[in-house]
């Protein structure tokens, strides 16, 4: 069993904000996959079912939405993975949230490391180390940096802009093969694919 952990709060008042990207790339691929959720199961929605490797073979997954709001995401996380029996977090595991010190849209796959300033992630690290797991391996979705004059904190409570809103389908889709092909073909594949530079490729793609 694999398991897809998608981080923001519940609610309608988050549902479009930019802290809530994590929450979106794993709707896209409940609905993509034909995923249902349980409300209140592991301390959030979770859905169980099949996604698949670029190769087309299926694998099955669970998928989680923390409801515990984001800056507690950890104790959801931490029971999806004790109730799921996720026997290797370092293989089968993937937290996707979103990072203001990306450029919008870029995204990137990491085996590990530190939070990076996301207090989500931030829980998620430390609940998972109290049950002796190190590794978290997690998909960063980039939504830019606030204005000079911005709290960070205002930022990502905001929605999307117009212009992003209209991008964000697509940027989502692309997150949801990062995913897949991370549960399927492992992390090193991913990153590989998936944390170019595209301002460093030309016309047809070739980096």
């Amino acid at each position: 069993m694999k398991l897809v952990v998608g981080l923001g709060n519940p609610g309608d008042r988050y549902a479009v904000t930019r802290h809530n990207v994590g929450f979106r790339v794993v709707d896209h691929l409940a609905e993509s996959r034909g995923i249902d959720f349980k409300q209140g199961r592991c301390g959030g929605r979770l859905g169980v079912g099949w996604l698949r490797t670029p190769e087309g073979e299926p694998f099955e997954a669970a998928l989680l939405e923390p409801h515990t709001f984001m800056n507690r995401s950890g104790d959801a996380v931490v029971a999806a993975v004790r109730e799921l029996e996720i026997g290797d977090p370092a293989r089968d595991l993937i937290v996707v949230f979103d990072d203001v010190d990306l450029p919008f849209g870029r995204l990137r796959v990491r085996p590990k490391g530190g939070p990076g300033g996301q207090k989500g992630l931030a829980h998620v690290i430390a609940r998972l180390a109290e049950i002796g797991i190190e590794a978290a391996p997690r998909l960063r979705f980039g939504i830019g940096r606030p204005g000079p004059r911005q709290e960070t904190t205002d930022y990502v409570l905001e929605p999307f802009s117009l212009a992003e809103e209209k991008e964000l389908p697509g940027l989502i889709r692309l997150a949801c093969e990062a995913v897949e092909m991370t549960l399927g073909d492992g992390v090193v594949s991913a990153m590989n694919r998936f944390n170019r530079d595209p301002t460093m490729e030309d016309s047809s793609g070739r980096p």
